[in-house]
Parts: structure tokens; C-alpha cells; sequence
């Protein structure tokens, strides 16, 4: 088992359905990886046993419950598929869910966390989102949003953009920030 920990956070959008993509390149990199989930990646895009099978651990779908044994202490995040609500909520300040509470310690902990977003394009222009990404990056948060990261597609074209989303580049850019 590896020694470095990776945290990846798995929120509900279109990505979540190609989890296994990250989670085999992470594992390639050497990371041991814990996924945590929001409830609507949950009901819609994950299968959890599969998901636990392929990383050799639980997935986490919430708080930890009596005998339940605690995570890891994390190397480092990557929070990938990054949705408009999870951004702009922990952006806010706002952890009313377990991924929430968990990125808003993370980050109060300064562990490296990079963050991937799947957004379209209409999304992506709307000015709580622009600084919501500002106020996550002040926050030593890497978002990798626009040119070398991702880059929005139109209204309902997500299906077409899953293809071309950028998982090795959440990978490199949180080895970087790990070795800082």
C-alpha cells in the first residue's frame, strides 16, 4: 500500500460516471485513494462496490458512525467532477454535506487540494461562480478552471465534453502542490 494519501472527492456530475479513469491513474502515480462522495454522485453516477473494489477501501458516503474506522490522514485532495453547487457552497462557507464539512476542514489544514470542475458554459459565466473560483484559490485552493484545466462546454453538450475532461491534469497539478 502506498504511503501517499489521496482524498478524491466525487460530486455529481457527467464525470463521475468515468471515476475508475482517475482513480487507476492516481493508483499508476503511487497514491493510495479514499473516495468520498456527495449524495447526488451517489444516486446517480456511482457504483460503490465497484468503486471499493477498484481502491481496496469503503467508498465514504458520510459522516463516520460508531465502529466505522476514521480515513486516513490525507496527502492531498482532488476534487473531481466539481459541480457549480459544490464550488459555490464551499466557497461560502457552507458544509451541509460530509464532502462540504471535510473540504472545509481540509482547507483550514492547508492540505493540497486541486479541483477539477464540470460546469458548461452558461455556469461558468455567472458571477457567484467567478468568485466562488477567486475566493477558493485566496484560500490556497488550486482550481483548475480555464486554459490548462477545464474548460466549459456549451448547455447540454456535457456528454460530449466527459471525453476530453482532464483527469491527469488534477493528478499533476496535486503532485505538484503535495511537494511543495
Amino acid at each position: 500500500m502506498s504511503e501517499r494519501v489521496l482524498y478524491l472527492m466525487i460530486c455529481g456530475a457527467g464525470p463521475a460516471d468515468q471515476i475508475d479513469r482517475m482513480v487507476k491513474l492516481a493508483q499508476a502515480d503511487g497514491w493510495d485513494v479514499w473516495c468520498v462522495a456527495t449524495p447526488s454522485a451517489i444516486e446517480h453516477f456511482l457504483d460503490l462496490d465497484a468503486l471499493a473494489n477498484l481502491c481496496g477501501h469503503p467508498v465514504r458516503t458520510g459522516h463516520q458512525r460508531t465502529g466505522q474506522p476514521a480515513l486516513p490522514k490525507a496527502d492531498a485532495v482532488v476534487v473531481a467532477p466539481a459541480t457549480y453547487n459544490t464550488i459555490n457552497k464551499w466557497a461560502a462557507g457552507i458544509a451541509d454535506t460530509y464532502v462540504l464539512t471535510q473540504l472545509a476542514e481540509l482547507t483550514g489544514l492547508g492540505v493540497p487540494i486541486v479541483v477539477l470542475p464540470f460546469v458548461n458554459t452558461a455556469l461558468a459565466a455567472n458571477r457567484v461562480f467567478l468568485r466562488s473560483v477567486d475566493e477558493l484559490r485566496a484560500s490556497g485552493v488550486t482550481v483548475l478552471f480555464g486554459d490548462g484545466g477545464f474548460v466549459p462546454h456549451p448547455p447540454r453538450t456535457g456528454g460530449q465534453a466527459m471525453e476530453r475532461y482532464p483527469w491527469r491534469a488534477a493528478l499533476d497539478a496535486v503532485w505538484t502542490r503535495s511537494q511543495r
